[in-house]
């Protein structure tokens, strides 16, 4: 090779660097200027979290056997809820998935877990669910079988209901990846123990504002 054709190839291997090098940084710029307008969309919007609220809960039967004894203790609920969820938002809609709701007592879970109905919450729309929640022999920790019929005697209960799952936000034709969905309910329940009378159970509040973490 001639030493004028090494030099011809020396500066075509540099425009070609050259040209590369504008490529990356055109390309970096186009992917920075989508991420910038995505967080100004994002800022502009800032979706608010759903509110949930406890409507109205009712329970059927709440026993424990072998309080007090040595045998296990054990615990049987059958309860019925009402809760309601609103998407504050003006332009952010919700999809809800895989939304699931139990009851706990002093934060250990009493019941097993029901699935809630899925889909899409619109603007300022309100979503409604009344599941039943139930619980057989659910193992308790002496302590809580021991505070539940406590609390019972004395005539005031606080029983939780906790709703998890998963949400995804949706701007115009854009829907967000998944995000954790949790939300706790305080039920302030009055019980009244009639001589010789099952126990009965209202809900105090007309309505309860659940904590919401996503």
């Amino acid at each position: 090779m001639s030493a004028k054709d090494s030099d011809n190839q020396e500066p075509c291997g540099r425009r070609h660097g050259l040209r590369l090098r504008h490529l990356l940084t055109g390309l970096l710029l186009f992917v920075s200027l989508i991420l910038l307008l995505i967080l100004i969309i994002w800022l502009v919007l800032r979706p608010s979290k759903p509110k949930f609220y406890l409507q109205a809960i009712s329970i059927y039967q709440l026993n424990v056997t072998g309080a007090g004894g040595a045998a296990p203790n054990l615990l049987t609920a059958v309860l019925q809820t009402t809760l309601s969820s609103r998407n504050p938002n003006d332009r952010v809609g919700i999809y809800y998935d895989d939304l699931r709701a139990f009851a706990a007592f002093k934060g250990q879970r009493i019941t097993t877990s029901a699935p809630l109905a899925a889909g899409y919450q619109g603007h300022h729309d309100v979503a409604v669910w009344s599941p039943y929640l139930y619980g057989a022999s659910v193992p308790l920790a002496p302590y809580l079988a021991a505070a539940l019929e406590q609390d019972r005697a004395t005539g005031l209960l606080l029983v939780e209901l906790k709703v998890e799952g998963r949400l995804r936000w949706k701007v115009g034709t854009w829907i967000s990846s998944r995000y954790r969905l949790q939300a706790n309910c305080p039920a302030f329940i009055t019980v009244s123990n009639g001589a010789g009378e099952t126990p009965a159970f209202r809900f105090q509040q007309q309505l309860s504002t659940c904590t919401v973490d996503v």
